[in-house]
């Protein structure tokens, strides 16, 4: 997702936030007008959920990344290149992507003058690791944007928690009896927006560690297969 794209889905986001907000029961609006802010960031960290799931699921590439593993590992194993290049390239996922620069590199080195091939295999491990670092970014992209999200929310839960008991005890100062609307108007805000802001939160959190896991198991697929074709293309053995 393009960073100026944020701007407009904020504010599409805030707009709705208001309307549900003013469509609302009468105890969710004693809320106050903080709660359009963490229905906003509800629905960003929904949103970044949704764009993440897209985003690792075409990184996962077309069919079963195992069997393409060993499918690549074979035809690298049996010396045809061709073959294992074009598997990758069939396969379009991220591992595949990083599998291929590095086969598509050592090919490339083959076909060139002996005095030119010594270094082919040193330069198909550079290969594998600048591609790598590409496709990193791209899966760890707005994850940050989650873990912040789950902080500001709790803050904000906070924030309209201190609001409501201000009120609160505004209204249990004054002379006489104490005004049982406000001070029921300030319970309800500080509970309502602790509720709101607590459960973005913790939707936040878990999706942050969800998707953070599965970035990190994609890296160290990618590591552990780039030292398995590595090693294939050294030797001709598997690791």
């Amino acid at each position: 997702m393009k960073n100026w794209i944020l701007i407009p889905i904020t504010i599409a986001f805030l707009v709705v936030s208001w309307f549900i907000w003013q469509a609302s029961p009468e105890y969710i609006r004693r809320g106050g007008p903080l709660l359009v802010l963490g229905l906003t960031l509800f629905f960003l960290a929904v949103t970044f959920a949704i764009e993440r799931s897209v985003v690792l699921w075409r990184a996962g590439g077309r069919g079963n990344v195992s069997s393409f593993v060993k499918n690549v590992k074979g035809a690298v194993h049996g010396g045809d290149l061709a073959s294992a290049v074009a598997a990758c390239k069939a396969q379009g996922g991220s591992l595949a992507n990083v599998i291929g620069a590095g086969l598509e590199s050592y090919r490339r080195r083959q076909a060139a003058p002996a005095g030119a091939r010594d270094d082919a295999v040193e330069k198909a491990r550079r290969a594998l690791q600048e591609a790598s670092a590409l496709e990193s970014p791209n899966l760890e992209r707005n994850l940050t944007a989650l873990s912040t999200i789950a902080s500001i929310a709790t803050l904000i839960g906070l924030l309209g928690t201190t609001i409501g008991m201000i009120r609160s005890f505004q209204a249990m100062s004054r002379a006489g009896a104490p005004d049982a609307t406000q001070l029921a108007l300030g319970i309800s805000e500080a509970l309502v927006n602790t509720a709101l802001g607590l459960i973005t939160a913790v939707i936040a959190t878990v999706l942050y560690n969800y998707f953070t896991t599965r970035v990190d198991a994609f890296n160290t697929r990618v590591e552990e297969t780039s030292y398995e074709i590595i090693t294939l293309l050294e030797t001709g053995k598997e690791s």
